[in-house]
């Protein structure tokens, strides 16, 4: 069973910072690509950036240029800095993690709070 520990949530002001980690319990070359998705309560959990394993990212409309996935050297830890951070970026975040075998797994969230 793979497991993903998420970090970093908590609370800022707009315009602030804050960095999300998420290390996954597998080897690098059994991850397919790696990814954040965000939730707020009576919405559906939505894309927020994604990294393969060939280091294509691809992120959603709401956040380019805000924000930047990336990861470690060894290639299973992913890594989400948010910078101008606003408002509307108020989420439980969850770390995703899909393997060779197509299996995905999920970490447990993190809530991230923004103050107007």
């Amino acid at each position: 069973q793979v497991q993903l520990v998420e970090s970093g949530g908590g609370l800022v002001q707009a315009g602030g910072s804050l960095r999300l980690s998420c290390a996954a319990s597998i080897r690098a070359f059994m991850i397919n690509r790696m990814g954040w998705y965000r939730q707020v309560p009576g919405i559906e959990r939505e894309l927020v950036a994604i990294i393969t394993n060939g280091g294509s990212t691809n992120y959603a409309d709401s956040v380019k240029g805000r924000f930047t996935i990336s990861r470690d050297n060894a290639g299973n830890t992913v890594y989400l800095q948010m910078n101008s951070l606003k408002p509307e970026d108020t989420a439980v975040y969850y770390c995703n993690a899909v393997t060779i075998t197509t299996s995905s797994y999920w970490g447990q969230g993190t809530q991230v709070t923004v103050s107007s």
